[in-house]
């Protein structure tokens, strides 16, 4: 069974439970630039090859919450997670639009 949180600190608590950070990344959109939210899970996550280094244009940027939660928020956007307890610490999750 899935649940979907919306408030900030029910999120911030799921994420860090299972040792996620957050991660934006601005791609080109038309005329503009559409971010896009990740959550990394582990540091073996964000040494991977495809987010090595702050120079990787396009790529993922780690990012602090405030900022993190500000995309969600400005995307109309809701995290949606297993309440399945059986789950244990898996960071199961997708981005879902917010009610």
């Amino acid at each position: 069974m899935a649940k979907t949180l919306t408030e900030r600190d029910d999120i911030r608590q799921w994420a860090e439970a299972r040792g996620g950070n957050p991660m934006l990344m601005d791609t080109p959109d038309g005329t503009g630039t559409r971010t896009l939210l990740q959550l990394t899970f582990g540091q073996h996550a964000i040494n991977t090859e495809g987010n090595e280094g702050p120079d990787r244009i396009g790529g993922f940027q780690l990012v602090s919450w405030e900022d993190w939660f500000a995309a969600l928020e400005n995307g109309k956007l809701a995290l949606q997670v297993s309440d399945d307890l059986a789950g244990g610490s898996e960071a199961e999750f997708e981005f879902v639009e917010r009610d």
